[in-house]
């Protein structure tokens, strides 16, 4: 119990500490990002001084210095745009355009435009000689550290789904040994007193006892067979035999009607002719008896309970009916699931293995087709020809 709390506190606190990182990390690059966006700012703004000079050195008449030189052969990949009082381009540098066209062309326009919306234009003015303003744009650089955060975020996504994923594939692996191991031990106990039985039985034919009553026990006993084979094969790939499954719906629903009480009334539409599918006799007859078990249970041993065989084209519908109390909307997406049971006792397992049995093992499908609170539900089956 104790490492338990212990495991599910360091899971909340790893959860906690996850997002903390993600947060810093974010926090973290939009501080950078700030920073080098203030220094191209810094940058543009000396690059419009030393035009500045430049015009000054040519107003006065003398060369401008080396320095102002540099500075505007040093304008590095930012894209910039230069326009005169009148918003005519004037010049440009690290702007992409088609140099066959007409550098006043539309295109160069648009570029501007968008140059607009992403930095403050800074001014280039002296006297009454100039008057222009120079747009720029984010540098790849910024670009990127722009994109960062979502592309780490979205990696962090991915890792955590795949973190999730295994951890759950792991999970259920784990649950399905367990369950495995559990039904082949209850397999393994049954056996015990089953062969015990089945010398009671030997030794009371010999003593005359009545052949009726022998004879329904002997049933039982070749039940409680097919119940320790069943459990024996959980956990292990069944191997699928071409069998009759009209005789074996009706060998199931035979049994199960001799042990039924007289208020419940059969409704029984199964084909004359044999129709033959790739199944395992032991497994889906299982299937079959929780289906009928569950309807039972539902009307609580009064009203009618049918089963119908469907055969078509390429598959086979099984369809079991009852009148019970019918299913919530809200459990029709979790009756399927290990565990989940509305009933007061049991632990859910029944319609978890009928799913697994049609699903995993006959390449079928299981489905509650409909269900009506107060008049009952139909479960469906269907299972492939080939």
């Amino acid at each position: 119990m104790v490492f338990q709390s212990f495991k599910q506190l360091w899971k909340s606190w790893g959860l906690y500490g996850a997002f903390a990182i993600v947060l810093l990390i974010m926090w973290n690059t939009n501080v950078l990002f700030q920073i080098v966006k203030k220094e191209e700012r810094v940058k543009m703004e000396l690059w419009a001084t030393a035009q500045q000079e430049i015009a000054e050195s040519s107003d006065l008449s003398r060369n401008y210095g080396n320095l102002a030189f540099d500075v505007l052969q040093k304008i590095g990949v930012t894209p910039m745009i230069q326009v005169d009082e009148q918003g005519k381009i004037v010049d440009f540098k690290n702007i992409e355009w088609d140099s066959t066209t007409d550098p006043d062309s539309t295109q160069l326009y648009q570029r501007l435009k968008a140059l607009k919306a992403e930095n403050a234009p800074i001014p280039i003015v002296y006297k009454d000689l100039i008057n222009q303003s120079l747009y720029y744009g984010d540098s790849p650089l910024l670009v990127k550290l722009q994109y960062y955060p979502l592309a780490l975020l979205l990696i962090l996504l991915l890792f955590g789904g795949l973190l999730y994923f295994f951890f759950q594939t792991n999970k259920a692996a784990e649950q399905n040994r367990l369950w495995a191991g559990m039904a082949k031990e209850t397999a393994h106990q049954i056996g015990t007193p089953l062969s015990s039985l089945m010398g009671w039985i030997a030794l009371m034919k010999e003593q005359n006892v009545a052949p009726e009553s022998l004879q329904e026990m002997q049933k039982d006993i070749e039940r409680l067979e097919v119940i320790t084979e069943r459990f024996s094969k959980v956990g292990s790939l069944p191997e699928l035999m071409p069998q009759d499954i009209v005789s074996v719906c009706r060998e199931t629903i035979a049994y199960l009607q001799k042990r039924t009480g007289n208020q419940v009334e059969w409704q029984l539409d199964l084909p004359a002719q044999e129709i033959i599918l790739p199944l395992n006799a032991s497994l889906l007859s299982w299937t079959l008896e929780n289906l009928v078990k569950n309807g039972l249970d539902a009307m609580k041993g009064i009203g009618s309970l049918g089963v119908s065989i469907q055969e078509q084209k390429s598959e086979v519908r099984i369809l079991v009916q009852d009148q019970g109390s019918g299913i919530a909307p809200e459990a029709l997406k979790k009756i399927f699931r290990p565990g989940f049971t509305t009933k007061s006792r049991g632990w859910g397992l029944g319609l978890s293995l009928a799913k697994r049995i049609v699903h995993d093992y006959h390449q079928g499908f299981i489905q509650v087709k409909e269900s009506k609170l107060g008049q009952g539900s139909t479960f469906e089956i269907m299972l492939p020809k080939t």
